[in-house]
């Protein structure tokens, strides 16, 4: 695979371009304003929202964070593999990011069956509903996050590949974003309140 230098003056700089980071920038401008607002409704119903906390699997929640974080560092090694030229190695990492992926949705998965059984559903107080919502929101960006990979992925593994450094650049800053948003999710949501 022939990988082009990046261009720092083209629109494509940043990775993936002005609009994917327009996306996330709203996205994080989204989940933040959501974060904000439980907040202001906990102020209500304190008792309700500290001892709803309280149901949830810190340890659960505390696991996934290892699985993003540590899925991100892969997702940067990948990037810098395939920046060297190395795309076995890339693609061995980019793998390892997509099973950081994967392993975050089972124990999310998990983490609802027993939600769901205890009856501890949307419409169970306020806490549940923003724990819900904003919890089913990221879950839909790590699953459009694992299409991107897998797409990026299947594209590298083409003989004669079209798929570009800002391709893949573009991949990790939307993973990265996934990232970001479970590192503001977690402590609020698991540990707060």
């Amino acid at each position: 695979m022939q990988i082009q230098p990046v261009n720092h003056k083209n629109i494509f700089y940043p990775p993936g371009g002005i609009l994917l980071w327009i996306i996330i920038f709203l996205e994080l401008f989204t989940f933040g304003m959501a974060l904000i607002a439980m907040t202001v409704y906990s102020k209500d119903e304190l008792e309700v929202f500290h001892n709803s906390r309280l149901l949830l699997n810190t340890a659960f929640g505390t696991i996934n964070t290892v699985f993003l974080i540590t899925s991100g560092f892969f997702m940067a090694i990948s990037v810098n593999y395939l920046k060297q030229k190395n795309t076995k190695k890339s693609l061995l990492f980019l793998a390892l990011t997509m099973l950081g992926g994967v392993l975050f949705l089972v124990l999310k998965s998990v983490e609802y069956i027993d939600k769901i059984e205890a009856g501890l559903t949307i419409g169970y107080n306020t806490f549940f509903t923003f724990y819900w919502m904003l919890t089913l929101f990221h879950v839909i960006h790590v699953l459009v996050g694992l299409v991107i990979l897998i797409s990026v992925y299947v594209g590298l593994k083409k003989e004669k590949s079209t798929t570009t450094i800002e391709d893949v650049e573009a991949s990790a800053a939307f993973w990265h974003m996934c990232d970001l948003i479970w590192l503001l999710l977690f402590p609020i949501i698991y540990l707060l309140f």
